[in-house]
């Protein structure tokens, strides 16, 4: 069992086709309010689809999980941990990682519980798909690393398992890069209906609340179509060949996938419940704590669950160093079609 003063101590390279506007080669945001002055690199342009795979994949002991994760850069470099999304894996960032490695950084893209080859280490652990066990995951990757500090950089569940991070344990984190924002659930504040429009763009979170929809997932074929559509429609600019998806959906062979994923989408939306040992740490997310480490938020324009208002909806949960930019023409896998603009985020809100 994790108890409270447990989980503080803890807390305390997919050959695809170029984006098809200039903002997914350029990687030049339309919007923009910077607060940093510090000294910025320039990121070389990387089309989407530069590289198609990392070297060799690590595997290492840590917390409840033997965590499959991709390394890029010198061993001794400021360390830049990448966290992905579903239905995404790690080669969301296959051309990312190597702009951030050849600038100086230790780049980390683990695969999430669930995906890739990462295993629970005990066939009797709950497979728990809630936020806080995720953030958790991370926090012990990077002890099991020996990881101090890091600049945490994420999409879809990687930005709530980095914006948690942040928001309760600022000294892990170094500075932020948050796609969509601030993504930390309120349960409560979840079971209240959005726009019919938004909860159209939400529809495999209904499916999966469904006996069909745990079915479909545990299904191979149904399993791969399902997630190929979610990709065609949420990054509706996006050309990528079938080899990118590919790539990405044999992550999800992992024997855990379709109990995390069910998991945390029934749990978001209170149809699953969490386990009690996390309830403390639920309770102090729910409260919507703020940010306070240097963040770049990115919006991507085409994103169906990118929220209106140009980042006003969440500039209020970010208190340190911010800067906003919304990167048009780009849908939701952001690092993956615009690798140089996530890039140089990463580089920038360093040098806040």
């Amino acid at each position: 069992m994790i108890k409270r003063r447990t989980f503080g101590k803890a807390l305390s390279v997919g050959t695809g086709a170029a984006a098809a506007s200039a903002a997914g080669l350029q990687g030049l945001p339309t919007a923009s309010a910077a607060t940093g002055d510090g000294p910025r690199t320039t990121t070389p342009t990387a089309a989407s689809g530069t590289h198609t795979s990392f070297g060799p994949l690590k595997q290492v002991r840590a917390g409840l999980l033997d965590i499959g994760y991709a390394e890029a850069g010198p061993a001794h470099g400021p360390v830049v941990i990448c966290l992905h999304g579903w239905p995404y894996d790690i080669h969301s960032y296959v051309d990312v990682a190597p702009l951030l490695a050849a600038e100086g950084y230790r780049v980390i893209v683990p695969y999430l519980r669930g995906h890739g080859t990462t295993r629970f280490l005990s066939s009797r652990t709950f497979r728990n798909g809630q936020q806080s066990t995720i953030a958790l995951d991370i926090i012990a990757l990077m002890d099991a690393l020996k990881i101090e500090k890091a600049v945490l950089a994420g999409f879809d569940w990687g930005s709530r398992t980095a914006d948690i991070i942040a928001a309760l344990r600022p000294g892990r984190c170094k500075a932020l890069v948050s796609v969509s924002g601030y993504l930390i659930t309120n349960l409560e504040a979840n079971l209240q209906p959005l726009a019919p429009k938004a909860e159209y763009a939400w529809w495999y979170q209904y499916y999966f609340a469904t006996d069909r929809g745990r079915r479909a997932m545990e299904d191979k074929a149904k399993r791969h179509d399902l997630t190929r559509l979610v990709w065609d429609t949420v990054s509706p600019t996006w050309d990528f060949d079938d080899a990118t998806f590919e790539r990405t959906a044999a992550a999800f062979e992992n024997p855990d996938h379709a109990d995390i994923v069910i998991h945390n989408y029934r749990w978001r939306l209170s149809l699953a419940d969490g386990e009690r040992r996390y309830d403390g740490f639920e309770k102090q997310l729910a409260a919507r704590p703020v940010i306070e480490v240097p963040t770049i938020t990115l919006d991507p324009e085409l994103d169906p669950f990118t929220a209106p208002g140009n980042g006003s909806a969440y500039r209020d949960r970010f208190t340190g160093a911010y800067e906003h930019r919304t990167l048009a023409g780009i849908g939701h896998n952001l690092p993956q079609e615009a690798p140089t603009a996530f890039a140089q985020a990463v580089i920038d809100v360093d040098h806040f």
